[in-house]
């Protein structure tokens, strides 16, 4: 009993696979032994006790039962918990079926024993979900499509080779047991075209973009004020460009972005950590019946082993930093030149302050005009998707740290929080002109102290892209480009100069993973990452750099 109870893992663990080759192969011998031949002394002697429309019947709804069992494997195969309870139904029916068709007793205890071997299984299918809404893809409707075509081929060749070989075939039709056939494959064949055009009007739709006007938007808020284990980047669903697949408790969602056919979903999904699986299937699954490119952007170490579940191929797109705020200090020589920034903009006149709610809308004016100023010296403008840009309605969804010289706010950052204080971060960093030198030194040095103030554990500094990928002879070539433009590629980004900058911080880095069905996809999934978060083509040439009017000393922003 202790090795059986050992097994039981792997044997669930195997169940999907196994059950979905099981039904495909019952669905296969229905469909091929409705479109063949009857045995006549079975028949004969059936015909003598049954009436003769029962056979006929039960001949027909063979075949139909047979291609639902096909589309059903395709069920099993994604754990649905309704797809196994309708195969043991249907091979249960089915296996009565064969007895009453032509006392095919062999037929009827082939599918009892693939009744039996899935009906123990039942733990290995915890996904609810209606068969009404199982994604029905081109690829499943061709697999179908491609069964039901080879019976109808098979029972051609069995009837003219028969002792029909000599006979006309519009006469071959006239026959009761040729007649029986084509009836049985015109069935399963109408019903596999009634499918398609389900799925074809009732397949899910692209759920659509959840603004602040829309109810769903409360919902969002809702989940993020209870979520477990949320990072501070969750927050980006506050932007109003996301799409949510919420979860059927309505306390967790997935959100994602869409351009074109890639379909690309944001950091893990927020809410209850034992929701989290059945959000990423059903995000897939909706991708996939969309025929659309699915990927995970910014994940962190820990959703790995349910991206394995997935299938998904993995690539790593840099790292992110994150200081423990316990440990931090200004003391020693390491924080020596940090200190110092933060002294000398103390000293010209800055002062910090974090603005609640209400002071955010009063002081929003001044925001504006910092923003804008920053802004005219940075290309591509406000971001979006995987950053946040400068929507009045958005940051005065969080509290706003403001450092202000001589009474006027010089610079600013909106900070991202979470309910259980694990961690918080920023998110829009911008300064003026007339900000005192290395005033984002400054900046960071106070929200870190007001963090551990309010109780938080640790202070996410954000995305350090490229950073950390090997540069091996053997390490994937997607690792060894990323660490090229990593080392060489200052012109097109400061990438080492952002890594730098947040090691004066002294963060743990960790680190942030791409991933998707298709590793050759992963590059232009990114491709359209950044395309998405600079709005586009024109986005990124939205404005020009003038270098020349930056102030020195600036760390560049995150990016993403």
């Amino acid at each position: 009993m202790s090795v059986l109870r050992d097994l039981r893992p792997a044997a669930l663990e195997m169940a999907p696979m196994v059950s979905a080759v099981l039904a495909l192969s019952a669905g296969v011998l229905l469909l091929v032994s409705g479109a063949t031949p009857s045995d006549p002394e079975r028949f004969q002697w059936l015909a003598a006790i049954l009436p003769l429309w029962v056979i006929e019947l039960s001949h027909f709804l063979s075949s139909i039962l047979g291609l639902v069992l096909v589309l059903l494997s395709f069920g099993l195969r994604r754990r649905l918990d309704a797809a196994w309870g309708a195969a043991v139904g249907v091979l249960v029916i089915s296996a009565l079926l064969a007895l009453l068709k032509g006392f095919n007793w062999e037929e009827t205890a082939t599918l009892a024993v693939a009744c039996l071997l899935i009906l123990p299984v039942h733990a290995a299918f915890p996904r609810k979900a209606q068969l009404s809404r199982m994604e029905i893809t081109p690829g499943w409707l061709a697999s179908a499509g491609a069964c039901v075509t080879g019976a109808a081929i098979l029972g051609w060749w069995q009837f003219h080779h028969a002792d029909y070989s000599d006979t006309l075939w519009w006469k071959v039709i006239g026959d009761a047991d040729a007649n029986r056939s084509l009836r049985a494959w015109a069935g399963a064949a109408i019903l596999l075209l009634a499918v398609g055009v389900w799925r074809m009007v009732a397949t899910p739709a692209t759920p659509p973009v959840v603004g602040d006007h829309d109810p769903d938007f409360e919902r969002v808020r809702a989940i993020l004020a209870s979520a477990e284990d949320v990072d501070p980047p969750a927050n980006l669903a506050l932007m109003g460009d996301k799409r949510f697949l919420f979860s059927a408790s309505g306390k967790s969602f997935l959100m994602f972005g869409v351009r074109g056919r890639s379909w690309i979903a944001l950091g893990p999904p927020v809410g209850l950590r034992e929701e989290r699986m059945e959000l990423l299937w059903r995000f897939r699954e909706l991708a996939d019946a969309h025929a659309a490119r699915p990927g995970l952007y910014a994940i962190g170490p820990d959703l790995l082993p349910d991206v394995v579940e997935l299938g998904f191929a993995i690539q790593k797109t840099g790292e992110s930093a994150t200081v423990p705020l316990e440990q931090f200090s200004l003391s020693g020589r390491r924080r020596e030149v940090l200190r110092r920034n933060w002294r000398k903009a103390g000293e010209t006149g800055a002062s910090f302050e974090v603005l609640n709610h209400d002071q955010v809308l009063a002081q929003m004016d001044e925001l504006r005009r910092v923003s804008d100023v920053w802004l005219s010296h940075h290309a591509g403008g406000d971001k979006k998707f995987s950053m946040g840009g400068f929507e009045e309605r958005y940051v005065a969804e969080f509290p706003c740290g403001v450092v202000r010289v001589d009474g006027a706010i010089a610079a600013f950052a909106t900070i991202w929080t979470t309910n259980d204080r694990s961690a918080f971060s920023m998110d829009l960093m911008r300064y003026a002109d007339e900000a005192p030198k290395n005033v984002m030194d400054y900046l960071f040095v106070e929200l870190l102290h007001w963090g551990k103030e309010q109780g938080y554990q640790a202070f996410e500094f954000g995305m350090a892209p490229l950073a950390g990928l090997e540069d091996r002879p053997l390490a994937p070539i997607m690792s060894r480009v990323g660490n090229l433009l990593f080392e060489r590629g200052e012109e097109l980004y400061n990438f080492r100069g952002v890594r730098r900058y947040k090691d004066k911080y002294d963060p743990v880095w960790q680190p942030r993973y791409m991933a998707a069905p298709k590793k050759w996809t992963i590059p232009i999934l990114m491709a359209d990452v950044g395309l998405m978060s600079s709005g586009g083509v024109s986005g990124l040439t939205k404005r020009p750099r003038r270098d020349d009017e930056r102030q020195p000393n600036q760390p560049v922003p995150a990016a993403a």
